[in-house]
Parts: structure tokens; sequence; C-alpha cells
């Protein structure tokens, strides 16, 4: 028997965008404080991160661990410090349990001894599942502002 969503503007429905937006806080905090596995552990088993600057998508976590593992490991190199800003929430629950989430993304790299700039803008797609009592990314689509939508 389908879910049926709650009328929009409902209690259950802002407790839900408010649960995604904790969610994310938590989320992008990991990343970046640099804790890759912590952030890793928020995407399903066989989740899927796909990106329109990559060739080809990471999937599965251990995958997508290695991919956040590098990247963190190449900016502080660098001497560079990325912060995710994520805004412009839009949250919709689904017939099958699983919740779609949009957000606009900024990304703040600021170098050793430097000013914040702003390095990237894109958008994003999740595709959100429970297990048990948390949210887990199951799909991430990330659309670079800078490049076609390939």
């Amino acid at each position: 028997m389908p879910l049926s969503a709650p009328p929009a503007n409902s209690a259950h429905d802002t407790a839900l965008y408010q649960e995604v937006l904790h969610f994310y806080a938590r989320q992008m905090r990991s990343l970046d404080e640099g804790n890759v596995a912590e952030w890793a552990e928020t995407f399903t088993e066989d989740g899927v991160f796909r990106a329109n600057a990559h060739p080809r998508p990471q999937e599965g976590r251990a995958a997508i661990r290695q991919g956040a593992a590098e990247a963190t490991r190449r900016l502080a190199e660098q001497g560079v410090r990325r912060r995710h800003w994520l805004g412009m929430l839009e949250v919709s629950r689904n017939a099958d349990g699983t919740v779609t989430a949009l957000t606009y993304a900024q990304v703040l790299a600021t170098p050793q001894g430097g000013r914040a700039e702003l390095e990237l803008s894109c958008s994003c797609e999740d595709l959100l599942v429970r297990e048990g009592e948390r949210l887990l990314v199951r799909r991430r689509q990330v659309y670079r502002d800078d490049l076609p939508r390939s």
C-alpha cells in the first residue's frame, strides 16, 4: 500500500524539513572538518555519488569514502580549507517512503593565510532513505553551474 504525503505545511512536513536540514548540517560539517569516514557513513552501503564534474560515478560507500579521502588529502597538501554551504532546501516525501531533497550548494575555499572565495556553485539532487532512525543518501547528483548538465 503506497504511503501518501502529508498536506504541505503540516506539522509532519515541517518536522521532516527540519530533520533533513539537520542531516545536511551534520553531513557537511563532517566533510569540511575532514571526518571522511563519518561523512561516508551518511550514504547507504550501495550509495551512488554522481557529479557532472566527474567522468564516472562513485558507487558504494567504500568508493565514496575513498574519493572524499583523496580530495581531503589534496586540499590539505594545498593548504586550503573548504566550507560547503547548502541552501534553498526543498524536501518532498515520495510515495515509497523515500525523500527527495533539492539544494543549492556553494563551496567556499580559504587558502591558509588568505581570503575566502566562492570556489563553486552547484545544485544537488539527493534521494534519502531511512535506515532505522537515520536518514542516509542513496543517490546524490551534483551539477556544477559552470559545466554542462551531462
